[in-house]
């Protein structure tokens, strides 16, 4: 069983930076890739950003290119995303999420394709 526990969730001011960790359990984490999501109240959930198991290959929504970054350090078992250059509209609760399925890179947006998740973080950016 695998369990991801998120934290480094709060308040920030729009422009700032806040950096999300995602800590794992279980023996399958270097071999998982490690997918971002975030949910805002009556909406879906949406894709973020997703890490391969070895950290060589990312991809992002086109919401948070260039502002976000995702890494992750096999030693520790831990993934991150960097947020960076907030906006109030990233406002979200953000969930990690992890695989160990090997699809088309564009598929991992997807929420289906992720058998563990985190139980979330809020973020808030002021204006």
């Amino acid at each position: 069983q695998v369990q991801l526990v998120e934290s480094g969730g709060g308040l920030a001011q729009a422009g700032g930076s806040l950096r999300l960790s995602c800590a794992t359990s279980g023996r399958t984490f270097s071999r998982s890739t490690m997918g971002w999501f975030r949910q805002v109240p009556g909406k879906e959930r949406e894709f973020v950003a997703v890490i391969s198991w070895s950290g060589g290959s990312t991809y992002y929504a086109d919401s948070v290119k260039g502002r976000f970054t995702a890494s992750r350090d096999n030693a520790v078992n831990t993934a991150y995303l960097q947020m960076n250059s907030l906006k109030p509209e990233d406002t979200a609760v953000y969930y990690c999420a992890a695989t160990v399925l090997h699809v088309d890179y564009g598929l991992y947006r997807s929420s289906k394709y992720y058998d563990y998740w985190g139980q979330g973080t809020q973020v808030t950016v002021s204006s």
